[in-house]
């Protein structure tokens, strides 16, 4: 499909350059020859009447006598110069415009294989609780009859699966949502060090259950943005850190100033990321086979969250060193500078 977008795409780029430079080399010959024209008939009006004088006076510096043969091989030079001339153009203009035909479309063919990329992944994702619940419901069809207790299991495990249903439609709607939008409309000066308290109290009982101290380490910054999205950055990063430090653990929260921008890192002493992983951490449904063994998820929250943060015109990076922990950086621009 994308080889033959462009080889139309370019084709329509080489027709427009051949018929600008057609058109150029017509009106060039023709403007080129006139004068050899003139030329030619001249010697012809010589050869047919030779004791008549001639109406026009020949140009300065042009030869009295000139050669009809020598001015009819200077046009025909002419008419072949132009023809290689313009062969050249073409050939030149035809791989030009293949390339940026290329150029052109691959953002396309970019969007359209990460849409495919994207539609596999949450067919698959959704697939698995979908054939869950039909399986353990017609399981219990088989039976003659259910009691009471094994009706309930089975819809408690219903509800489970259902539950992890709207999480994932959740997820995605969220990051269609983060994608086809800029927040400009929540756009408000907000306070950094507050939005990283909110986060921290939003995920307090996950630190509590392992035991893990958050530390903040932040000094007061003002930002531009939006306060629910940036938020829900924070809790992500703090989220996924907690499911990933060892009991016991702390994970620190410290700030960087640079210019115009500060850099908050949230650091944690866990697993680490493998150098095979590191690169993927932040594509859509992207989970390493240590994650998918140890904690729940669909592997779309580093991506919301860094969707979120390009679109406040920050960055968010990784760096990780296996079986030592993990560093998530978040650079945002700051307001009053």
């Amino acid at each position: 499909m994308f080889e033959k977008a462009r080889l139309k795409l370019t084709t329509w780029y080489l027709l427009i350059i051949t018929l600008i430079t057609v058109l150029f080399s017509i009106a060039f010959y023709q403007a080129s020859t006139r004068e050899v024209e003139r030329l030619i008939n001249r010697i012809e009006f010589r050869q047919e009447f030779p004791g008549m004088s001639i109406p026009d006076r020949p140009p300065r510096g042009a030869p009295t006598q000139p050669n009809l043969e020598e001015l009819e091989q200077s046009k025909r030079q002419l008419l072949f110069i132009l023809i290689v001339i313009n062969s050249g153009v073409i050939v030149v203009a035809g791989v030009a415009s293949y390339f940026l035909a290329g150029r052109t479309l691959r953002p396309i063919k970019l969007m359209l294989d990460e849409q495919d990329q994207f539609i596999s992944n949450a067919s698959h994702e959704l697939r698995t609780p979908i054939a869950t619940m039909r399986a353990e419901m017609e399981g219990s069809l088989l039976e003659k009859h259910i009691s009471d207790k094994n009706a309930r299991s089975l819809i408690f495990s219903n509800l489970q699966e259902l539950g992890s249903l709207q999480n994932l439609t959740n997820n995605l709607l969220k990051l269609a949502q983060v994608h086809n939008s800029s927040f400009d409309n929540n756009m408000h000066k907000l306070s950094l060090l507050e939005i990283i308290k909110s986060a921290k109290n939003k995920v307090a009982i996950l630190a509590s259950k392992k035991q893990i101290k958050i530390l903040i380490r932040l000094e007061e910054y003002f930002i531009i943005g939006d306060k629910a999205n940036l938020t829900e950055v924070f809790v992500t990063l703090l989220d996924n850190a907690i499911k990933y430090s060892p009991t016991k653990s702390n994970i620190k929260i410290i700030s960087e100033k640079q210019n115009k921008v500060v850099k908050i890192s949230i650091v944690d002493q866990g697993e680490g990321i493998s150098n095979r992983d590191l690169p993927h951490v932040f594509r859509r449904f992207f989970r390493s086979d240590k994650s998918r063994s140890k904690t729940e998820g669909y592997g779309l929250g580093l991506s919301i969250a860094q969707r979120i943060v390009e679109t406040h015109k920050g960055l968010l990076t990784v760096k990780s060193i296996e079986k030592k922990g993990t560093t998530f950086i978040v650079q945002l621009p700051l307001i009053n500078f």
